[in-house]
């Protein structure tokens, strides 16, 4: 978390309608954190999106474009990576993001497949909130157990490998 990702997507998705492509973008529709329809970055960089439950109904709204970008895709049920795949086959270029790990650490499915999956993996860090470094992990600040939790700074903070893990380097 907070390293970019939304940034990114919006970014590049900016450049494609830019470049005069007919551009859809999804999002999760229980992600509600910042706007129920619109995808919204931390530093509140806003694109039109479209919220869906299901990760099927992506073909259903896509339409003939040339891109798809999708939001949050950790949160889609694992329909999503069948979803990219029919997408990417039938030559739409589809841009998505999303954390790869989950608060324990492990893989986040389906980021996995999903990365395997890819030409281009751009993977974005945050800074560690205990010493600065590069972070990678999303260090949750609560004792709540479930997967899913959303959240922001008063949940979750970023860390690097040795803060997440309170690894002593010393010794």
């Amino acid at each position: 978390m907070f390293s970019g990702k939304t940034e990114e997507l919006i970014r590049r998705l900016n450049r494609a309608l830019i470049a005069k492509q007919k551009v859809e973008i999804f999002k999760p529709a229980i992600d509600k954190r910042y706007d129920d329809n619109n995808v919204v970055s931390h530093d509140e960089n806003i694109i039109r999106s479209t919220p869906v439950q299901f990760a099927e109904d992506i073909l259903l709204l896509a339409g003939n474009c040339d891109v798809v970008g999708i939001d949050e895709v950790q949160f889609f049920d694992a329909q999503i990576i069948p979803v990219v795949e029919k997408l990417a086959k039938t030559g739409t270029r589809v841009i998505i993001a999303g954390l790869d790990m989950d608060f324990k650490g492990k893989p986040f499915e389906p980021m996995p497949q999903l990365m395997a999956m890819a030409e281009y993996v751009t993977k974005v860090h945050a800074i560690c909130m205990k010493c600065g470094d590069l972070a990678s992990f999303s260090y949750r600040l609560s004792a709540e157990k479930t997967k899913v939790m959303l959240g922001e700074k008063e949940s979750y903070e970023a860390r690097c490998r040795r803060c997440f893990f309170d690894l002593d380097v010393t010794t």
